[in-house]
Formats: structure tokens, C-alpha cells, sequence
């Protein structure tokens, strides 16, 4: 029985945490307890699984929304006695709530962006609860400023913008204290949302990077917990993340969730790529889904980029003092040709990319001087450094320059705004621009474009009828580096570290016919305005639905320390073997059939002697010697190899290579169990194997006296995967005719005569042992591997037919806790020895004597 009881992750992850300041807090009442059980559960010191395994009170489905700032502002009150707050309307986890259903109660959770005294805190907690249904996670001085400006914004941040740690002051170096305030911060938000939830009740979907280890947390209390992640941000290419020193703990963390959502495929690839390369897990796409199968978990990949709240942009539309601030800027452009630009000011914007696009343009389509204009708007910094001042500086510098060669009076080619700006002012300022040019280097979404297709159609509301079909148009210069780009088919996409073809893009957009602007434009208006933000978050819950669909049928362990801890689901039927239950019918049963596999089985995967221990020789020639067992190794290995190795079990029964060479005891010959002994095919499938092999490093053929095998275990996993897939299909091609199977396996691509499986071997025995008088009434077969599935699968329909008794004893088990068509389950091979072991104790071995007859084999 696994103990549900766990050493505290936060102290493992990260060390000594009494050092970061943070002081352990009394065991207290949470001002709301929804967890079934007793308070003590909610303790740091007694971290239980939840199983789940009470049922709640609470009949409705409610939603936990975590983030890493909550959707309100908090402003003091005018006499600084206390907080007042508002809805931020501006903030995506308010808009979302528009596509969750109706009846869902919506909670948040994630910080404030103001410093509350901690005399305060617990006040404002109440109110924000009670008026806001927020809760607020509230971290010390010390631990923020590490965890956000310190491992989120100095290294997370520009790593997942392809930016390398190369020195001190380019990216940020990897300091294991920033990862240490990182964790803790992240536990602080799973302290708060255990505080709130209903676990069987409750959905609970985390954003962004800055809680990346969150899903741990949760999954480590709660192994049922529905629970989706989504990613605002860009995921970097698998060279990229591998240079992160936490790359694991942070990959283990997010397959804690049930689903994980990111804005493009591409982003959505290099993680799965990471998945494969460095966790050895692969994905699979069925009926459209993407699934990454995880200890029996799968976990859902969602691509799906977000959109807009259009009620909140056509809102602003109409409101008056928009019309007035219409009129003023176009008195203030009158007779210029307006692209305009608005970003925050990053590093990864390419603002400065933009300026010296425009001065390209200028210099190469001297008509556009004195006409056009760029307004650049700048959005207050988030995060803070040395990088981000130069940049400041060298885009300054290139605004004055620019200015200076060619402004005239009464005309700039750079308008500069470096303030804050309302969305009524942005929307003022979209109405008038003649395109929107977005040339940052890398960033997650962006969604400047939408907005501006959505306001340029808004507009025509306003205008009279002799502008109305001019005004519903728009043209956009978007980098290709964004993660809006894939879904504007009608924008210019340009490459922002190329200057000269960016200059092109902005002259052919600002220079194109006005019917073609406005074709472009009714195509991407037709995508934004059904691809809102609502549609984003209605289509992440209802995949969330889906994927968590079965989380209440299935078993599930939690297992693993630190950040392995992972969740093992099973079905409901999958147990661990119990030796005293096996004995015990091992004793009462009279003819009994025992199949073992070898590699993985009783031989460790890991090992590189594979010659069987003089213990396990001893344990299987006693069972073989028994006269009430017929016993059996099942391997893929060649028979030479398995005669020498098991020469001492005079009795025991060997088939080698899956069964294709088969003997019943030392004393017999070996049979030839294929259906065709020739093997000319080899003289087709070695010469594509050889190729596949100079070509692809780290790869061998291991050739078998009536099988070819490829590996690539040695190979890159991405390009072994893509070769094998190839060879699979070029192998499938040539051989079309001979009577061979072409197979796919664990880094293993092989071909072997058809009707040779271990399925057919364990369907032979059972057969044999029915036509000679001796139907077996136990049957105990362990494997490890896919083959090995093959023989679990044989005993239900030798049951059927009658060549086993409907009340055989049968102990199907594989090896390692993972999905199986078997009923029961040993963890490693060493439990396997000593399940062996024990039966060999109650076994009654006799002198060896043949006694079956010719008829009988």
C-alpha cells in the first residue's frame, strides 16, 4: 500500500527555506474551507493526497481562475484609511468569463498590484472575497522582488524570446536563489486557491509563466483535480529551453495539468519536441486532439490563440469624446498618410527596427516625405534593467535623428509617444491610421492588429455615407515572429531584422488600391470577429470537459518527490500482485502454465551484463522442475543466446525470438514455429536498412537469425522518430509482397515472417497443454513491453474457446505501473525475482524425466 503521506516538495525543490525571510505562519483556520476532511489536512506539515473519496456538498461546477495578478485595481482612499477597488476591464481573465457557461461561478485568485500592509491584509482579503470573489495572494517584499523581476523578468522572459544568458548584463544568469523565490511564490498561490477549492467540483485554470510550477502544487494535494494551463507567452525551440538549468522540473510540472494551451503551433511543437527529447515522451494525435501520454495520464495540447473582447472595443466606439478626439487628430494629419505603431517598450518590440524601417522608406520613396507618419505609441515598461535603457536610448537617438533629416516645418515623420494611453485614445488613433506595422522580434500573441481591424470597421457607424466604404478598410505590415501572424493571411509579413524589406512592406501597404485593402480587410474582420475572446475561453473549457472526462472512474497514485511527482492513473481493476494471494493458489492449482518474459522482466532494462543472476537461474529451475508446471521464457532474443544462459533448466520450455524458434526442454529440438523458412526478404529489407543507418548517427542493425531489427535508442530522438516513421513507410513499400510484418516498437523498427508473435507462443502452450490432458487451471504471465501485451490478450479468447478453464486462475502482470491490458502490476524487476522466488518456495521439484509423449509437443 503506498503511503499518501509526503516530505514537504517546497523543502526538496529548493533547500533551506527559513533563509528567504519568510517566517512559519501558526496552523490557522482559512478564512473559507471547502476541502472535504479535517483541518490538519491543510497543514505544510502534513501534505496528503486528497483522493477525493468524500463527496461534496456543492452540486455546481465552479471555476478557479489563477494568475499572477488578480483582474482589479486597488487604488488608497483619499483619507489613507483603507483600499478602494474596481474591475480592471481591460484584463483577459475578466473578459474570458463571457465564454464560460452562464451558471459557472467564476473565482480568481493571483496577487495585487499594490503593496498592502500586512495589518491590512487580512481585511482586504475579506472584502475581495466577499465583493469581488477574489482571492489575493500576498508576498513578502523579498520573495516578489526575486520572483518577478528576478527569475520571471530576468530570465524566464527573455529565454522564452530566444534571448541567452551569454553574460551578466544580455539575459539573465541562471542564480539558483531567483529559482528558489520562483517556487516559493508559487506555493504561496497553491496555499491560497487549497484554501477555496472544492476538489471534485471545481475546474481551475492557471495563466502564464509566472506559475509554471503551480500544477505540482495542486496535483501533489489533489489527484483528481481538473486543472488547465495556458501559456501567454512564446514556448522557445528545444535548443533554447535545454540551456534552462530547471528545464525538467518545469516540464514534470506542467504535464501535472490535464491541459495545456498555447497560442500557435509552434509554440505548441517546441514543447512537445522538449517532451521527447529530454522526458522521452511522445504525442499523438487522434480525431484532431493532440494527447501526450504520461503515466497513464493524458494530457490534452490545445492550440488555440485568443482574441479580443469586441464588446469592450465597440463600446469605446461610441463614445462621444472618441468622436472629438477623431477630429482633432485628423485636423492634426490632415493631408498625411498615417501608420502607426503600438507596443510596449521591450527589448522584444523591434520599436527601434520599426524607425529604421520608416527612415528606409523615406530614403527610397522620397513622395512619401513630408506626407507620411509614423506614431509611435510606447506603453509603460514592465520590467526594468540595462538591456531595456539602451534601447530606450538607441530608440531616442533614432526618433531625433530621423526628425532631423527629414522633418520640415509644420511636418515630422516620427510622432514619439512615450505615456500612458487610454483605449479610447488608442482606438482614436487606430481610426485614423492608414496601416499598423508590429515588428517585434519574438512575442506571444499581440493583439494591436485585431484591435485595429475591429475599430477600422467600427468607424463607417460614424461617417457619413460618401465615406462609409472607403473608411472599412485596413492594411497591416505584421512580423512573421508573432504569434498572431499565422491567422492574418491577408497582412504583409515581413522579417523585422531585415530593414530594407520591411521599408518595402510599408511603402506596398500604404501605396495598394483601395478595393484590395478592403478585400484584406473583410477577411481578417471575418476571423476576429468570430475568433473573440469569448470563443478562446468557451473552446479551452470545453477541451478542459473533455480531457478531464474520466478522472473519477480511474485510479490514480500520486508518486515521485520534489518536482518528479507525477500521478499515475490506472484502471479501476489494475492492482499490484499480492505474493501471499498468488501462493496461495499457486499451492491449490494442478497443472499450471508460467510465461516469462526476460529483458525488463527478470533482467533489468538498465543493465548492460544481461546474463541471468545464478539466483534467478536457481529460482526458474525450480519451478521448471516441478511436475505440476509448465514454464516458459518468452524473449525476443535469439535462441543461441537463451540456450547458453539457461542450459542448467534442463526442463524449462525456450521461445526465442517472440516465438518464431520454440523448444519445449533441453532435451528437445528447437521448432521452427513461422508460417514461410525463407528469408530472401532480408536480401530486400537489409540494403534500406543500411541506408537509413549511414544516414542516421547513432543508429544499428541487429540481425536475427529470422528477424531485422533497426535501433536508433542511440540516435537524436527528433530525426530517429522522422526515420523511423520513413524507413517504416519505405519498408512497408518494398516488401508489400513477401510474408514479413513490419513493426514499430520503442526505438526499434523490425521485420520478421508473419504469424510470429508472442501471442501465438502463449496460445500454443495453453493448446498443447489442453490436447495432452493437461488444460492448465493457473496461468502466470509477466512481461514488460508492447509485445508482451500480445500474450495478455491471448488468455481472454483461450478462455472463450475453451483451451483454459472458465475458472483458471490467471495473473496477467506487467512490469512498472502504466496503462496494460493486465489486470495486476509488479514495479520492477527486482519484485518479480521475488515474487518467483516465493512460488519456487512452494513448489515440489523432482529429478528430471521426460515423460510426455511425442504427441504431447
Amino acid at each position: 500500500m503506498m503511503s499518501r503521506s509526503y516530505t514537504n516538495l517546497l523543502d526538496l525543490a529548493s533547500g533551506n527555506f527559513p533563509v528567504m525571510g519568510q517566517p512559519r505562519e501558526k496552523k490557522r483556520l482559512p478564512r473559507v474551507m471547502t476541502v472535504p476532511g479535517v483541518i490538519s489536512e491543510l497543514d505544510d506539515d502534513q501534505a496528503n493526497s486528497v483522493a477525493s473519496d468524500v463527496p461534496s456538498s456543492i452540486i455546481q461546477d465552479r471555476i478557479i481562475i489563477v494568475a499572477n495578478q488578480l483582474p482589479v485595481k486597488a487604488k488608497r482612499r483619499p483619507d489613507n484609511k483603507g483600499w478602494s477597488f474596481s474591475w480592471d476591464d481591460d484584463s483577459l481573465l475578466l473578459q474570458l468569463k463571457d465564454g464560460l457557461p452562464e451558471e459557472m461561478e467564476v473565482l480568481y485568485v493571483g496577487s495585487l498590484k499594490v503593496d498592502v500592509d500586512p495589518s491590512e491584509q487580512d481585511d482586504v482579503s475579506q472584502l475581495l472575497l466577499d465583493r469581488f470573489k477574489c482571492v489575493p495572494a500576498f508576498l513578502p517584499p523579498d520573495i516578489l522582488t526575486k520572483f518577478y523581476h528576478g527569475f520571471c523578468k530576468q530570465h524566464l522572459w527573455p529565454l522564452f524570446h530566444y534571448m541567452l544568458p551569454f553574460s551578466a548584463n544580455h539575459g539573465g544568469r541562471f542564480y539558483r536563489s531567483l529559482w528558489e523565490a520562483y517556487v516559493a511564490a508559487n506555493k504561496i498561490f497553491s496555499q491560497r486557491v487549497i484554501e477555496v477549492i472544492n476538489p471534485e467540483d471545481d475546474y481551475v485554470w492557471i495563466h502564464d509563466y509566472h506559475l509554471m510550477v503551480l500544477p505540482t502544487f495542486l496535483r501533489r494535494r489533489f489527484n483528481r483535480l481538473r486543472m488547465g494551463f495556458f501559456l501567454h507567452s512564446p514556448f522557445p525551440s528545444s535548443e533554447i529551453y535545454r540551456t534552462l538549468p530547471v528545464r525538467e522540473e518545469i516540464l514534470k510540472a506542467l504535464l501535472n495539468s490535464d491541459l495545456i494551451g498555447f497560442h500557435t503551433f509552434d509554440y505548441a511543437r517546441h514543447f512537445l519536441s522538449c517532451c521527447s527529447r529530454m522526458l522521452g515522451l511522445e504525442y499523438q494525435s487522434k480525431r484532431g486532439y493532440i494527447g501526450v501520454e504520461y503515466y497513464g495520464r493524458t494530457i490534452g495540447i490545445k492550440i488555440m490563440p485568443v482574441g479580443i473582447h469586441m464588446a469592450q472595443i465597440e463600446s469605446v466606439l461610441k463614445l462621444a469624446d472618441k468622436e472629438w478626439r477623431v477630429g482633432e487628430l485628423k485636423q492634426q494629419f490632415e493631408g498625411k498618410t498615417v501608420l502607426l505603431g503600438v507596443d510596449d517598450m521591450d527589448v522584444f518590440k523591434g520599436v527601434n527596427l520599426k524607425l529604421l524601417a520608416m527612415e528606409q522608406m523615406l530614403k527610397q520613396h522620397p513622395k512619401w516625405q513630408g506626407r507620411a507618419v509614423l506614431v509611435q505609441i510606447a506603453n509603460p515598461a514592465r520590467g526594468r534593467g540595462q538591456d531595456l535603457e539602451e534601447i530606450q536610448a538607441e530608440i531616442t537617438a533614432s526618433c531625433k535623428r530621423i526628425n532631423e533629416t527629414f522633418g520640415q516645418p509644420g511636418y515630422e515623420p516620427i510622432v514619439f509617444i512615450d505615456r500612458p494611453v487610454s483605449l479610447s485614445e488608442r482606438v482614436a488613433y487606430y481610426s485614423v491610421a492608414e496601416c499598423v506595422v508590429v515588428t517585434a522580434v519574438r512575442d506571444g500573441m499581440n493583439l494591436t492588429p485585431y484591435e485595429y481591424i475591429v475599430c477600422r470597421q467600427g468607424v463607417s457607424e460614424s461617417e457619413s455615407s460618401s465615406e462609409s466604404s472607403g473608411s472599412k478598410k485596413s492594411m497591416l505590415v505584421v512580423s512573421e515572429f508573432i504569434g498572431c501572424s499565422p491567422s492574418l493571411s491577408g497582412a504583409i509579413r515581413v522579417n523585422p531584422w531585415n530593414i530594407e524589406t520591411t521599408a518595402e512592406a510599408m511603402n506596398e501597404a500604404i501605396s495598394m488600391a483601395d478595393a484590395e485593402k478592403q478585400l484584406r480587410h473583410e477577411k481578417h474582420y471575418r476571423y476576429v470577429s468570430s475568433h473573440d475572446v469569448a470563443f478562446w475561453s468557451r473552446s479551452f473549457f470545453q477541451d478542459m470537459e473533455r480531457t478531464c472526462k474520466d478522472h473519477f472512474r480511474r485510479r490514480c497514485w500520486g508518486i515521485g518527490l520534489s518536482f518528479g511527482f507525477r500521478v499515475v492513473a490506472l484502471d479501476p481493476n489494475f492492482r499490484k500482485l499480492s505474493i501471499d494471494h498468488i501462493v496461495s493458489v499457486y499451492l491449490r492449482s494442478k497443472n499450471r502454465a508460467i510465461l516469462l518474459d526476460y529483458d525488463g522482466t527478470v533482467m533489468p532494462q538498465t543493465s548492460h551484463n544481461k546474463t541471468p543472476s545464478s539466483e534467478v537461474i536457481s529460482i526458474i529451475n525450480t519451478l521448471s522442475s516441478d511436475i505440476k508446471n509448465t514454464v516458459f521464457v518468452v524473449s525476443g532474443r535469439g535462441r543461441d543466446s537463451l540456450a547458453q544462459w539457461f542450459s542448467p533448466c534442463k526442463k524449462l520450455g525456450i521461445a526465442a525470438e517472440h516465438g518464431y524458434f520454440m523448444r519445449w526442454s533441453a532435451n528437445d529440438n528447437w521448432e521452427v514455429c513461422g508460417q514461410n523458412s525463407e528469408f530472401g526478404w532480408k536480401e530486400i529489407a537489409e540494403p534500406v536498412m543500411k541506408l537509413y543507418t549511414e544516414a542516421t548517427d547513432g543508429s544499428s542493425i541487429e540481425t536475427k537469425e529470422s528477424a531485422l531489427v533497426w535501433h536508433h535508442r542511440d540516435a537524436d530522438p527528433g530525426f530517429g522518430s522522422s526515420q523511423a516513421k520513413e524507413m517504416l513507410d519505405h519498408l512497408e513499400s518494398v516488401l508489400a509482397n513477401e510474408p514479413v510484418t513490419v513493426k514499430s516498437g520503442q526505438f526499434i523498427v523490425e521485420v520478421k515472417p508473419q504469424g510470429v508473435s508472442k501471442g501465438v507462443v502463449a496460445e500454443k502452450i495453453f493448446t498443447t497443454m489442453a490436447e495432452s490432458g493437461r488444460q492448465a487451471d493457473f496461468v502466470l504471465c509477466i512481461g514488460d513491453d508492447r509485445s508482451d501485451e500480445e500474450m495478455f490478450e491471448i488468455i481472454s479468447s483461450a478462455i472463450s474457446s475453451g483451451v483454459l478453464f472458465s475458472n483458471t486462475s490467471v495473473f496477467a502482470c506487467t512490469v512498472g505501473q502504466k496503462p496494460s491490458k493486465a489486470k495486476y502490476y509488479l514495479d520492477d524487476p527486482a519484485e518479480v525475482v521475488n515474487m518467483l522466488e516465493s512460488l519456487a518456495e512452494a513448489s515440489d521439484p523432482e529429478p528430471f524425466s521426460d515423460t510426455r509423449s511425442e504427441d504431447s509437443i
